[in-house]
C-alpha cells in the first residue's frame, strides 16, 4: 500500500466521504487512490476558489469536513481567498495540498514555494507529511482538527513521494473532542445582568443560529426584556416561520453605531463585538458605545447552545411561543428593486429552501421582508472576500444531499470571480438556481468611494464599471451546460423562478437590475 492509498482509507474510516478537487501532476497517486477506492464522491472544481469555498459551503450544511485536492502552492493559493471566507465562517475542511517530492525540493522547480508559510494564514493545523508511513496518521490528525470545535481548515500538504512511495498504514479515526462547556460563573453573571441591568444585547453568532439556539435566546428576552441581534456575517442562519423574526449588526457604519448605540450591555453567544468591516475617516472601529459593557457568555469553541439552555433555567425563563410572522407575501411586482425581489424570494422559495447570500449591497435589506418565507437555511460571505456565494452554493446543494433547493443571490461582479461553479452544478445535476443581480458595475465600491469622502471622476467610475462589452449571463450559464434566461421584471422573474424549483438541476435568471 503507498502513501496515498492509506491516506483515501484513513479519511473514509474518519467519516470524510467527499473530496472536492482540482487535481495536477504532483497528486496523480492521490488521484489514482481516489479511482481505486471506492466510497468517495469526487467533485471537480474548475478553479481552486471553487473547490474551496465548495468545501466551505458543505460544511455549512453537512456538518462535517470534506477534503480538497489542491495542486501544489500556486493552487492553494488560488483557493486563499474561500479557505479565508471558510476561516470565518469556522467551517471544517481538510485541506489536501501536493507538493513537490521532498528530493525534488532542493532543486527549486518553476512550482516550488512555501506551501506550508501560505497555508498558515487560513488553517488553524498545517502539516507535511514527509514520508509515506506518515500519511495516515497525519491525515487522521487533519480530520480530528478540522472536526474540532466549533470546526476549523487543516492542511495537510502532501509530497508526491510520499503519495507514490510504499510503506503506507492506514490509521484508526481519533476521537474529536466534544465543544467546552461555558463557565457556570459566566451564565451567573449573564443572569446578573440581565436581571438587573437595562438595555441589555444578546448578540448570537454561529451555533447559537440555529433553531434550538434561536429559541432558547427568544426565553431569555422575553422573560428579560433583552434584544436580540445575529452578527452581520454569518456561516448559517434558521430563519423563516418558526424562528425569531431575528436582524443583524448592519453593515454601514452610520446605521450600525445609530442601531447599537442605546445598548448599555452586549452579552456574546459565539459572536464577537461589533467592529466595523472597513475604517472610514473621522468614524470609530467599535460600532458600539464606548460605554458599553462587554460580556461573553461563550466563545466560538464552547457550546452555546447547551449555555443558553442553562441560562434560561438560571432566569427561570419559561417557554416563550415565537409570533407568527404574518402571512406570506405576493411576488414583487414591477421594475426590480431590493424590496420586491426579497418579497419575491419570500413568496416563491419552497418550503426548506437553502439561500447563498452574495447580494452585496443589493440585498441589505432582504431580512425584514423575508421572515413570512417558509423556514429556511441562510447563508452568508463571512469572510468579505467576494467570490464565495456560488461555490458555496454549490457546496451547500451537495452537503444537504442534493435534497434541497439553493436559490443563490448573487451579485454580478463576485460572480465573475468564481464563475466555474455553474460547470460544476450542471455535472452534479444540483437543485441551484442562480439570480444573478445585473447591474453591470461594481455598486459596492461606488459606495465606499463616496463612504471615504471621494469624488469619482471619469477614470474611476471606469474601474467600476462592468460594460463595454456588456456580460451576457445567459450565453455565460449555456456555455456552462447551465439553461438560463434573462428577466427585466420582477414578473418574470418569479415565473422563472418558479419554474426552476419544480425541476431538476440548477438554473440561471439574470434580473437586470
Amino acid at each position: 500500500m503507498n502513501g496515498a492509498q492509506s491516506l483515501v482509507h484513513t479519511l473514509l474510516k474518519s467519516g470524510v466521504d467527499t473530496c472536492f478537487a482540482n487535481p495536477g501532476t504532483s497528486e496523480m497517486h492521490f488521484v489514482a487512490a481516489l479511482d481505486q477506492i471506492p466510497g468517495m464522491r469526487c467533485v471537480l472544481g474548475l478553479q481552486e476558489n471553487v473547490v474551496t469555498g465548495m468545501a466551505d459551503g458543505y460544511f455549512r450544511l453537512a456538518g462535517k469536513p470534506a477534503c480538497t485536492l489542491l495542486h501544489c502552492g500556486p493552487g492553494l493559493a488560488n483557493g486563499l481567498a474561500n479557505l479565508h471566507n471558510a476561516r470565518r465562517a469556522r467551517s471544517g475542511i481538510v485541506n489536501i495540498v501536493g507538493d513537490q517530492a521532498t528530493y525534488h525540493r532542493p532543486f527549486d522547480a518553476p512550482l516550488t514555494a512555501d506551501t506550508e508559510g501560505w497555508a498558515r494564514p487560513v488553517s488553524g493545523w498545517v502539516r507535511t507529511s514527509t514520508a509515506s508511513a506518515e500519511v495516515g496518521a497525519d491525515a487522521a490528525v487533519a480530520v480530528q482538527a478540522a472536526r474540532t470545535a466549533p470546526g476549523q481548515v487543516a492542511t495537510l500538504v502532501l509530497p508526491s513521494d510520499a503519495s507514490w512511495d510504499e510503506g503506507g498504514v492506514v490509521a484508526e479515526p481519533l476521537a474529536v473532542p466534544a465543544a467546552q462547556a461555558a463557565d457556570p460563573s459566566v451564565i451567573r453573571n449573564a443572569a446578573r445582568v440581565l436581571r438587573e441591568k437595562k438595555n441589555v444585547l444578546i448578540l448570537l453568532g454561529g451555533m447559537a443560529l440555529r433553531e434550538n439556539g434561536q429559541a432558547l435566546a427568544w426565553r431569555i428576552a422575553q422573560a428579560t426584556g433583552a434584544k436580540l441581534l445575529a452578527e452581520g456575517s454569518n456561516a448559517r442562519v434558521s430563519r423563516g416561520r418558526g424562528r425569531p423574526q431575528l436582524e443583524r449588526v448592519p453593515y454601514v457604519a452610520d446605521v450600525a453605531i445609530k442601531a447599537l448605540a442605546e445598548f448599555e450591555h452586549i452579552i456574546l453567544v459565539n459572536a464577537k463585538a461589533p467592529v466595523g468591516f472597513f475604517a472610514y475617516p473621522d468614524k470609530p472601529s467599535r460600532h458600539y458605545s464606548p460605554d458599553a459593557q462587554v460580556h461573553v457568555l461563550t466563545r466560538f469553541e464552547q457550546n452555546a447552545e447547551a449555555a443558553l439552555a442553562a441560562l434560561a433555567d438560571e432566569l427561570g425563563a419559561p417557554q416563550a411561543a415565537i409570533p407568527d410572522p404574518g402571512p406570506r407575501p405576493q411576488p414583487g411586482r414591477g421594475a426590480p428593486t431590493p424590496e420586491g425581489l426579497a418579497l419575491t424570494v419570500a413568496a416563491l422559495m419552497p418550503e426548506n429552501a437553502i439561500v447563498s447570500d452574495e447580494s452585496v449591497s443589493f440585498g441589505r435589506g432582504f431580512y425584514p421582508l423575508t421572515h413570512t418565507a417558509p423556514a429556511h437555511d441562510w447563508l452568508q460571505l463571512t469572510g468579505g472576500a467576494i467570490g464565495d456565494g456560488m461555490p458555496v452554493a454549490t457546496g451547500a446543494a451537495i452537503g444537504a444531499g442534493g435534497q434541497r433547493r439553493v436559490i443563490s443571490l448573487q451579485a454580478d461582479g463576485s460572480a465573475m470571480y468564481s464563475v466555474q461553479s455553474l460547470w460544476t452544478q450542471a455535472r452534479e445535476k444540483l437543485p441551484v438556481t442562480t439570480i444573478i443581480l445585473s447591474n453591470r458595475k461594481y455598486q459596492i465600491l461606488i459606495g465606499e468611494y463616496a463612504g471615504v469622502g471621494a469624488n469619482p471622476g471619469p477614470t474611476a467610475m471606469n474601474m467600476l464599471d462592468l460594460g463595454n462589452p456588456d456580460l451576457d449571463w445567459v450565453k455565460i450559464a449555456n456555455g456552462m451546460g447551465v439553461e438560463a434566461a434573462q428577466a427585466t421584471t420582477l414578473e418574470a422573474c418569479g415565473d422563472l423562478l418558479s419554474q426552476s424549483v419544480s425541476r431538476n438541476g440548477p438554473f440561471l435568471i439574470e434580473l437586470v437590475i
